[in-house]
């Protein structure tokens, strides 16, 4: 490989992604690389990121960005979890909590304790099932839907760990912080639209070309143009790996309305007839959208659906967003990295977009490389790239898989396509073994925790056969009092807690 040590760098589009990777780079390589970033308004942003997942709080802190200065700046709001409404059936609703449930002991999850119970209680008292007592005993749950916040690091008397939190905030406001970091630590910004990249004689990234005829070079380009994929598509021809056979929702609509009371502190999707409608409360306004799959519901019909489910008067015209999901097959090639919605896009279901930039700059900055670009850096940071996205598209199809809905247009409808689709081999073993023995396996730098998945998989319906047989150990009388203590202590936590909106008024 090409053996030129990499000073100059170019960011291809502005938006949140240009600017996180831009503010990143200058605050570890310092004066180390020549950071250009060429931002256009011909590069536009889907305007779904404004919910996030708690990683986000260390990109920040790294930053050296304080959490009351970032909230302030970006008018955000506090996350628990992302509350699923009509997902399983309609009417059913669920959460995925941020943070651990309950607490394990030993070896064992908590889960397994907690499902012992109830299934010597339904011996006892000939009753039912009931996975919404699980979360009883989620901190965060109950802290959202009594509209509470606090940061809490752990409750020592029930040795449990405290509040998990993430962001919902405006995405161009902290695109606006990023980019006044980035200029303070010596970033270029370029303005103008690229009409034409110019190849090596080897097929990397020479320069790009400019409206106005400026010609930038680089060594390394950062494609950050968004679905445009201007470097990483149009120039170097890296094709598009399809998931919409597993996730066949391609559009969306986008629209802010008047914020309303109470500032909850999570997200909502709320599952309709052909896709989902999410809910993203700010201080300053609410980010709603629809996404639905254009073969079985109209692009007026689905403006109309989101109008008429709206908590407040709409502040702007809906905005089309058309997409498809999947991956790009090469994040790295040759001398351009894919950063953000060029290198794929996985529907906003779980929060998930900002991360994937958040974990594609972390990664690049951890196989940077010194004295040229070798294939071992490319290798890596594409075998990595491929397992993350892999396994977070697992995770947001296993919400459509395990749905047991009535779709309006009946046999052929979404739902019922979702539910009776071949599943990724890697999702279905995972489905199995939660099912025969409510043990949730996944790699170790998989990004949604074991508690995710046992709420998901609780929430859209699946009761496990089995649970560990260490819960024997532990006798009836001390099981019911564990389970007793743990309820206890977070009713009594959460009741001392100030509300979400009083705490964000105090930042």
């Amino acid at each position: 490989m090409d053996q030129t040590i990499i000073k100059n760098i170019v960011i291809v589009g502005g938006g949140t992604s240009g600017w996180m990777t831009a503010a990143m780079l200058a605050k570890l390589f310092k004066t180390q690389l020549n950071i250009t970033l060429i931002e256009s308004n011909t590069i536009g942003t889907i305007g779904v990121g404004e919910a996030t997942i708690p990683p986000l709080q260390i990109f920040n802190s790294v930053l050296g960005i304080s959490e009351k200065d970032f909230i302030k700046a970006t008018q955000a709001t506090y996350k628990l979890g992302i509350e699923f409404e009509n997902w399983h059936l309609q009417g059913d609703d669920y959460m995925h909590a941020f943070g651990n449930i309950g607490r394990d002991l030993g070896f064992t999850s908590f889960h397994h304790y907690w499902l012992s119970a109830q299934a010597h209680c339904g011996q006892q008292n000939q009753s039912t099932f009931s996975a919404k007592d699980f979360w009883q005993y989620s901190l965060n749950y109950q802290a959202a839907k009594h509209n509470k916040f606090q940061p809490i690091q752990s409750i020592a008397q029930a040795q449990m760990s405290g509040i998990t939190h993430a962001y919902h905030f405006d995405a161009s406001l902290y695109a606006n912080l990023l980019r006044q970091y980035s200029i303070q630590r010596g970033v270029v910004r370029v303005e103008g639209t690229i009409t034409s990249t110019q190849l090596t004689n080897d097929g990397a990234i020479d320069s790009v070309t400019l409206q106005n005829g400026d010609c930038i070079n680089g060594d390394l380009f950062i494609d950050c143009s968004g679905f445009s994929a201007l470097l990483i598509e149009k120039a170097l021809g890296i094709e598009y790996e399809n998931w919409q056979h597993w996730l066949p929702c391609d559009s969306a609509y986008a629209v802010p309305c008047e914020s309303t009371s109470p500032l909850t502190p999570y997200t909502k999707a709320t599952a309709h007839d052909a896709g989902w409608q999410w809910r993203i409360p700010l201080q300053h306004r609410t980010g709603n959208g629809i996404v639905y799959s254009s073969q079985h519901m109209s692009d007026d019909q689905a403006k109309q659906h989101l109008l008429a489910n709206l908590d407040g008067k709409p502040l702007a015209e809906p905005r089309k967003i058309n997409f498809t999901t999947g991956r790009r097959v090469k994040q790295w090639h040759k001398n351009c990295v894919a950063i953000g919605l060029s290198s794929g896009f996985l529907e906003p279901l779980e929060s998930t977009s900002l991360h994937l930039v958040q974990s594609a700059i972390i990664r690049l900055t951890k196989l940077f490389p010194r004295n040229g670009i070798q294939s071992q850096h490319i290798d890596e940071f594409n075998r990595q790239s491929q397992t993350e996205f892999e396994q977070i598209r697992d995770f947001i199809i296993l919400h459509y898989h395990l749905n047991a809905k009535q779709s309006a247009d009946g046999e052929h409808g979404l739902w019922q396509q979702c539910r009776d689709m071949n599943i990724p081999e890697s999702l279905q073993r995972k489905i199995d073994l939660f099912k025969s023995t409510a043990t949730v396996f996944r790699h170790q730098d998989e990004l949604f925790t074991e508690a995710a998945w046992i709420q998901v998989m609780l929430g859209q319906g699946i009761i496990p056969s089995d649970y560990h047989p260490l819960t024997q150990a532990v006798s009836q009388v001390d099981l019911t009092d564990y389970l007793s203590n743990i309820r206890k202590v977070i009713a009594t936590t959460v009741n001392q807690m100030p509300t979400h909106e009083a705490y964000i008024k105090k930042c």
